[in-house]
């Protein structure tokens, strides 16, 4: 004997309904693990902006300072390195791509963790300071050797 139509059509909707189930929560475990790619790239970006500033700021104080020394290059190189990173992607973060991929409307990686007008704005703060840090170190050393110069060139006079 078979089932009544009505008794099938009831196991049809329950076959239907556990598979949709499964669709769901497959498809909340993946927005899931999206989510927290996004977030843990959203965070190593910030890490990343953070220590590159950072950096910016100690090279500018060297600099200001009157001190050009390896801690001062070491600092410029991670600033210089982030600099060709940008342009050679084309003034694009390399980490877009990634972020689009995770699911960032934007595909900006800055979206959460800085202020818009900033995450906006960075190229446009960045560059003047880089070439700033630039003059007052070139400047320094220059006096450096200037100086070095002048006390070479005593030294000789003096014998």
């Amino acid at each position: 004997m078979g089932l009544a139509a009505g008794t099938r059509e009831k196991i049809g909707e329950a076959s239907n309904h556990a598979t949709d189930m499964r669709q769901s929560e497959t498809v909340t475990v993946q927005q899931t693990r999206e989510s927290l790619a996004l977030m843990t790239l959203e965070t190593a970006h910030t890490l990343i902006w953070f220590s590159v500033e950072a950096s910016m700021v100690f090279v500018l104080y060297k600099g200001l300072r009157g001190r050009s020394d390896r801690a001062a290059a070491i600092a410029g190189a991670v600033v210089a390195g982030e600099s060709a990173v940008f342009l050679t992607n084309g003034a694009r973060c390399p980490l877009t791509g990634l972020a689009e991929r995770f699911g960032a409307e934007s595909g900006s990686v800055t979206d959460l963790y800085l202020p818009k007008w900033l995450a906006h704005n960075l190229p446009a703060i960045h560059v003047p300071l880089v070439l700033l840090a630039v003059y007052v170190h070139t400047r320094n050393i220059r006096r450096l050797r200037a100086s070095a110069t002048s006390v070479s060139a005593g030294r000789s006079a003096g014998r």
